[in-house]
């Protein structure tokens, strides 16, 4: 018996790296997936349904249920046909997990409209895709008098937390999915469904592919616990996939190894009232009050 039983799941992005890690680790507990990965490199070049039937097949292997999709997350309309296969062929839909994506580093003084464009589309876009189907979808089994359950489980990163020089879309991509996770727990926890992210740091292609990060995910050593693997990371998603968090909603949770850690919000860290309109030169006098005023520091 696993904690999924009967659930049905979709993961983007699951044919290689954290996708197929955590597809793997909800299938292990039950869970019938759809694998949607349109098979593209770590830029978004190319296309192949390698991967993603190569997952199918590892699921049924160990005696799961699985099936392909080979959309892109950005296709607005075709990424419908990811929640339409899960019904069609399990009849039901518990889990969405947004992971898809690729990257096209560059400094904001170098980036070509192209390439903010791609990565917004496949990260932000491709996000809000998926859910506006599966929200659309939990809601009207509530309005049918259904019970639901219903999981979002988002991926983000810590470049969305801290900014990434040389990741300016990136960054902001990640940043927008984490305030899209607030919102859709504000706007679904009366139909029964959750959102919450994920702000995984493992060695996947992407992260090996980033110059400014590469050298901090190494290579793993035979008989040592491998901190940046990305299995790592998995048993957080099935848990936030599970009923048991259905308590759990509107957070941002992070693995580093062995270490779990919960982030939060934007929030207010000092003020100052006069009760009255500012004088710049007030403002010039006394903003420093407020706290450190140089760029935020980096914090692990």
């Amino acid at each position: 018996m696993g904690i999924l039983d009967g659930k049905v799941a979709a993961v983007t992005g699951s044919g290689r790296g954290l996708g197929r890690s955590h597809a793997l680790a909800l299938a292990k507990e039950g869970a019938k997936i759809v694998i949607n990965d349109p098979g593209v490199e770590w830029d978004g070049s190319g296309e192949a349904k390698g991967p993603a039937d190569d997952v199918v097949k590892e699921i049924k292997d160990m005696g799961g249920d699985a099936v392909a999709n080979y959309v892109s997350v950005g296709d607005y309309k075709g990424t419908k046909t990811i929640l339409d296969m899960a019904l069609e062929k399990w009849g039901r839909f518990d889990i969405l997990v947004n992971n898809a994506g690729f990257l096209r580093d560059r400094m904001t003084f170098k980036m070509a409209e192209e390439e903010w464009d791609a990565v917004i589309e496949v990260h932000l876009k491709g996000t809000f895709n998926n859910a506006r189907w599966a929200t659309e979808y939990f809601r009207n089994q509530v309005k049918a008098g259904n019970d639901v359950k219903g999981r979002i489980i988002n991926t983000i990163s810590h470049a969305g937390i801290i900014g990434s020089p040389g990741q300016p879309n990136y960054s902001a991509a990640k940043a927008g999915i984490a305030c899209l996770t607030i919102t859709w727990a504000r706007e679904m926890e009366k139909y029964g469904m959750t959102s919450n992210a994920i702000v995984p740091l493992a060695r996947t292609r992407l992260t090996t592919q980033t110059d400014a990060v590469s050298g901090m995910f190494g290579e793993a050593e035979e008989g040592k616990f491998d901190e940046m693997a990305p299995e790592n990371i998995s048993p957080l998603v099935v848990y936030l996939a599970s009923d048991a968090a259905q308590d759990i909603n509107g957070h941002v949770f992070s693995i580093r190894g062995g270490k779990m850690e919960m982030f939060q919000s934007w929030q207010v860290l000092n003020s100052i009232d006069i009760g009255r309109k500012w004088e710049i030169g007030e403002i010039s006098e006394r903003i420093r009050e407020l706290g450190d005023v140089g760029i935020p520091p980096v914090v692990f």
